[in-house]
């Protein structure tokens, strides 16, 4: 065991693509935790594939790194806002954080976010500005912002003395000075070792531990991760386990790891102050606390934010179901979702009236986005309905989530992007000109109006706009009609496979979504129309070779570029009456009722039911 004043914990805070899981590779490397001969991928800490594609990182994870005779835990924390559920909870086992901004970017909504928890926490703030060596790196500036932003988020006096590392993870080189680096990472280690105070919890007094984050191991079951906040915890020693309601149970500690680099190591004893997982007390949930079965005491329940989004997961019932997925029944779809519930605290299932249908409540469209697609991935076979903000009651008005949204945009096409969200009931809060043609806008906007933007949003921009959101608060419901898709769409009327002929018919009366030759079926939506209603195509017809000449001369005609959607373009695109079937090969948007006499007789009863007949 390491003596306690050689210990460092902390969490490492920073925006999506900033240049933290670079950061951490090198601090990895540097520490000499790599063998010499050792393969170790790019981007150590994020081991997920979806993470590896995306760019970021959506599960917490821990690693650590041994400097001289110190051992730094690091705490690696989701950057965005719709995964708080975790980083709330990680600021209980850390007691500094590692901020990281990029040298021309500055502090973003996402940072915003994650800082403001860390603030509240009271921990201990290093700032390190990342991708120092960028031709158009502003340091200056952005130890400006910053500031601002610390002042803005009411950070202690303490908290606002901040020391500050330069550094550019790429090239494994940090200094205390934008113009004065050294070689290594050096620097960072030592501000680290310098400013973050080690653990003074109390080693004598009976033991606790908060269950912060989950992992799951086929041979082990689950293993609860956290931090021993009193006392000492050893193999194979009896403990209590206090769930969320108070309630008491027995258990034993099976097996001890502490971490090293990015590996598990087997330990006899842990002491207050140590980042550890455990292995052997079955069911154990996140928020539960471990402690001496001779005198239990719960530490507090962690809080943990409220879902601000819904979407109805249904069993797929499309003509195609079951072609391509391995699970396909509500069995295995509700096994699957209360699965996630187990390591996902900010996750809501709840089933329905029908046995097909649940509704699945989450912090925002990346949090339902990225389970979806696990799901698919894992061979399930789903449809989902358009996402929803869930509506609260506080203090007697109906109030629904308020986004921030940050967006960087060319200056020409500013006008456009600000009249667009003008009619997203988007509220400016803040406009920034850098002079270099690039203008940042600020906005307070409803969730609702973010719903099905970002499409829109590249068009406006011709693809060189960023946008960037992250929840603010639970405001009062702006009225009127907010955001929402304004095109019809094209339906198909008949089951078939997509033809060249079929498709240059109505390639001008809307946008296609399909290739030729693509299997489709009645009711399936198949294009985006010019005008705001739905009409009904064919783009299976097959043509009638009734002379040579004319059955050859098509093979020079071009058909426009379809649009393929990815699957958040899907679900954002969806209206009140349509599904996106999903599946691991496919992605479909389709009416919720497939026949279209049976379409217009519901429209019929809808009307009749609003104008109460």
């Amino acid at each position: 065991m390491h003596p306690r004043d050689r210990i460092r914990n902390i969490a490492i805070i920073a925006h999506v693509d900033h240049g933290k899981t670079t950061l951490v590779d090198q601090l990895l490397r540097q520490s000499g935790t790599f063998r010499e001969n050792e393969q170790v991928q790019e981007r150590a800490m994020d081991s997920n594939d979806l993470e590896r594609e995306r760019g970021i990182t959506i599960l917490a994870k821990n690693t650590a790194v041994h400097y001289k005779d110190n051992l730094i835990n690091i705490v690696d924390t989701p950057g965005h806002a719709d995964f708080g559920g975790e980083v709330e909870r990680i600021m209980k086992m850390v007691d500094g954080v590692l901020l990281v901004v990029d040298a021309f970017e500055g502090c973003m909504p996402q940072t915003k976010f994650v800082l403001r928890k860390a603030l509240e926490a009271g921990l201990t703030p290093i700032v390190v500005v990342n991708k120092i060596d960028r031709p158009a790196a502003r340091p200056v500036e952005v130890i400006d912002e910053v500031l601002e932003l610390f002042i803005e988020l009411e950070a202690n006096d303490d908290q606002l003395e901040f020391p500050v590392v330069y550094a550019s993870g790429l090239n494994g080189i940090a200094g205390l000075e934008a113009d004065n680096l050294s070689e290594t990472m050096e620097p960072l280690y030592e501000t680290i070792i310098e400013k973050i105070p080690y653990p003074t919890e109390n080693t004598e007094e009976p033991l606790q531990f908060l269950v912060t984050l989950l992992d799951y191991n086929e041979y082990l079951g689950r293993i609860p991760i956290g931090r021993v906040n009193r006392g000492k915890i050893r193999q194979g020693q009896p403990v209590a386990v206090l769930d969320r309601e108070g309630k008491i149970r027995q258990a034993r500690i099976e097996k001890l790891f502490g971490f090293q680099g990015l590996k598990r190591v087997e330990m006899e004893e842990a002491a207050a102050g140590d980042i550890i997982a455990i292995a052997g007390i079955k069911d154990i949930n996140i928020g539960e606390t471990i402690a001496d079965p001779t005198n239990p005491e719960a530490l507090p329940v962690l809080k943990i934010d409220e879902p601000t989004l819904q979407m109805r997961f249904l069993v797929n019932n499309s003509p195609f179901a079951g072609r391509e997925g391995k699970f396909v029944t509500s069995r295995k779809l509700r096994e699957r979702l209360f699965k996630e519930l187990e390591t996902d605290v900010s996750l809501r299932v709840e089933e329905t009236d029908s046995p097909d249908a649940f509704v699945v409540s989450g912090r925002g469209e990346l949090h339902l986005g990225i389970l979806i697609e696990n799901m698919r991935r894992e061979g399930y076979e789903l449809q989902v309905s358009k996402p929803e903000v869930i509506i609260r009651e506080i203090d007697g008005v109906k109030s629904e989530p308020i986004e921030r949204l940050l967006i960087d945009v060319p200056e020409e096409s500013m006008g456009n992007v600000m009249e667009s969200l003008g009619t997203r009931k988007a509220e400016m809060v803040n406009m920034i000109n850098n002079g270099n043609g690039q203008v940042r806008l600020e906005f307070l906007i409803p969730a609702r109006g973010l719903i099905g933007y970002r499409t829109n949003f590249l068009t406006l921009t011709r693809g060189y706009g960023v946008m960037n959101h992250g929840f603010e608060k639970y405001g009062p419901i702006v009225g009127g009609q907010v955001g929402g898709r304004h095109q019809g769409v094209l339906v198909a009327s008949e089951t078939g496979t997509t033809t060249m002929y079929g498709m240059m018919g109505v390639e001008d009366r809307g946008i296609l979504f399909l290739e030729p030759g693509t299997e489709i079926y009645e009711g399936m939506l198949v294009g985006e129309h010019t005008r705001d209603n739905d009409i009904i195509v064919n783009i299976c017809k097959e043509k009638a070779l009734n002379n040579i000449r004319t059955a050859n001369k098509e093979e020079t005609v071009k058909l426009k570029s379809p649009r393929l959607m990815s699957m958040e373009e899907a679900l954002e695109y969806l209206n009140d009456d349509e599904l996106c079937e999903i599946t691991p090969k496919s992605i479909r948007l389709r009416k919720k009722i497939l026949v279209k006499s049976e379409r217009e007789r519901a429209e019929k009863q809808r009307k009749m039911a609003e104008s109460g007949v």
